[in-house]
């Protein structure tokens, strides 16, 4: 199987832990990073301008996502031109609709007439990823965020999905696809079989990069061994 360095995708951590965010910076293999309101909340985030200006001072040369948080398109334009100005690594997160289901490919079209640097995201079918791509075709530098495991935890196979993408951007080297939320380990390996360009991985998942090429044999024992000292630390008798 390929060992870590045998990758070609870029490995992006997805988190909003400043503590996290500074380890992972520590890593080669962590090539960029990416951030949500949701995850900003769950990490306990409470001035959005601060924490940013905060992490891009220890984060400066590596590219870093921050999403608006609008809902009408005037005021996503001006948050995202706000985002832009702090820093140069940075890319202005926009989902692909607003919460009444308007998209905002004119949005995406306008931003990228200005210079903005884009990840479009919460992007789940092939036919928004075709207007996306027509929408910001003449960017510096965008992002496509493609959801694959939520679509895969719908009881679809996401990768059919992410190879049609694939050649749908495939005349357009300033555009590169991006695997959004990724379910398991595994999920990096099968992104960079099919040339899936980056790849959001949540610390959780992270973590478990230590396991990348382990013996199933000495991984089978120590199942074993966990089972049986679990019975042991219960008391559990037959």
């Amino acid at each position: 199987m390929k060992k870590l360095s045998d990758l070609k995708i870029k490995i992006f951590a997805d988190g909003a832990d400043k503590k996290g965010m500074i380890e992972l910076y520590k890593k080669p293999y962590i090539k960029g990073f990416t951030t949500n309101p949701t995850l900003m909340r769950k990490a306990g985030v409470r001035d959005y301008r601060e924490f940013a200006r905060e992490i891009l001072k220890i984060i400066p040369d590596r590219p870093i996502s921050f999403e608006v948080l609008a809902d009408d398109f005037e005021n996503m334009e001006k948050q995202a031109l706000e985002i832009n100005t702090w820093g140069k690594n940075v890319y202005v997160k926009i989902p692909v609709t607003n919460t009444k289901k308007e998209s905002t490919y004119d949005l995406m079209k306008r931003l990228t007439e200005k210079g903005v640097k884009l990840n479009l995201t919460a992007i789940m079918t092939v036919e928004q990823v075709r207007n996306v791509v027509e929408a910001v075709k003449d960017t510096p530098s965008a992002f496509v965020s493609v959801f694959a495991g939520r679509i895969a935890d719908t009881g679809r196979d996401p990768i059919p999905i992410m190879k049609e993408c694939l050649e749908i951007m495939k005349p357009y080297k300033n555009i590169e696809l991006l695997w959004a939320s990724p379910r398991e380990l595994f999920n990096i390996f099968q992104a960079d079989e099919i040339g899936v360009h980056i790849i959001t991985v949540t610390y959780d998942i992270l973590a478990k990069m230590n396991m990348i090429g382990r013996s199933l044999d000495d991984l089978s024992l120590e199942t074993v061994r966990m089972f049986y000292s679990d019975a042991c630390k219960a008391g559990y008798k037959l």
